[in-house]
């Protein structure tokens, strides 16, 4: 085979090697509940428990310990008979706030969600008072000579 024929034939292969492995889940076989309704359940809630030890994932993708120990958790939780929010409780009393994928709208947190555009209202509101103000000052300099001023700045030009 001449050269560029094999190495084609090794990129085309490469490209297409992800194509062939087959989706990746966290979720071992042996944590999927019996009932499917169950672990649909238990999917959904995993979806928006973040994984502390990766940072911005959910323990439904994180492949960590800690993942899988919080997965089974939260399992062990529907299988005993709590509802989708008694088991995110649950996590948010033990773990806190941090855990949660999509932080709630209340007590501190309500900081961080008025206080952007907060300061966007704020900043755009400052830009609008600093054009208008050197608008005005420009304005202020245009006034018409008085008839006095025309002959000495006449004089000083030599005409």
């Amino acid at each position: 085979m001449p050269r560029p024929a094999l190495t084609a034939a090794l990129l085309l292969a490469l490209s297409l090697s992800p194509l062939l492995s087959g989706p990746l889940e966290a979720v071992e076989p042996n944590e999927i509940l019996a009932d499917p309704a169950e672990e649909a359940r238990a999917r959904e809630i995993s979806k928006d428990i973040r994984c502390l030890v990766c940072r911005n994932e959910s323990i439904d993708d994180s492949n960590a310990d800690l993942a899988r120990d919080l997965r089974l958790l939260v399992r062990e939780r529907i299988t005993a008979g709590d509802s989708d929010t008694e088991v995110v409780d649950y996590l948010v009393d033990r773990y806190g706030e941090y855990v949660l994928l999509k932080p709630t709208a209340t007590g501190s947190n309500l900081v961080l969600y008025i206080a952007g555009p907060l300061m966007l209202v704020l900043g755009l509101g400052g830009a609008v008072f600093y054009i208008r103000g050197r608008r005005a000052g420009r304005d202020a300099g245009s006034e018409a000579l008085s008839p006095e001023e025309e002959a000495r700045l006449k004089e000083i030009l030599g005409k």
